[in-house]
């Protein structure tokens, strides 16, 4: 069996990390989640630092990340990570509840791959997290060279 790359969820609201890991486990994805409250974390994480210091090499399949958030932004995880030779080809899903224009166009203008507005409706919030994570986890093709993923 090929190695599973994991899913980064970066993301504030405690409630929508508990629906967003409820939605990706009812579609049974074995892909481990990792979760980052801030975007400070999130870059520890992605840079084996800190916290993460220790944790196996690699990087994840994708990242799912919330736009506001405390010490640094979406905006500004998502700029370091596109301008970073090793980081700039993991898909970057803005999974947020901003619907505002210049949100948007930011984040395209920085090299996002999705960009997709939380919805408010549970049912519709956890399909929209199901697809997310079929589609990045396990129907994406990675770049050459990356680790091919599978489904347990």
């Amino acid at each position: 069996m090929d190695t599973l790359k994991s899913i980064l969820l970066v993301e504030d609201n405690i409630r929508d990390v508990e629906l967003t890991l409820a939605a990706l486990a009812e579609y049974n994805l074995a892909n481990e989640v990792i979760v980052t409250r801030d975007g400070e974390e999130a870059l520890d994480y992605l840079y084996r630092r800190g916290n993460f210091r220790l944790r196996a090499v690699g990087n994840p399949a994708v990242v799912l990340l919330d736009l506001k958030m405390p010490k640094i932004d979406g905006l500004g995880v998502l700029q370091q990570m596109k301008s970073d030779e090793e980081l700039k080809t993991i898909p970057v899903v803005m999974l947020t509840s901003s619907r505002e224009e210049q949100d948007l166009m930011r984040s395209y203008q920085l090299g996002v791959n999705a960009y997709v507005v939380k919805p408010v409706d549970f049912q519709q919030f956890v399909d929209a997290i199901k697809r997310l994570g079929v589609f990045w986890a396990l129907i994406n093709e990675p770049p050459a060279g990356s680790v091919r993923k599978s489904r347990a």
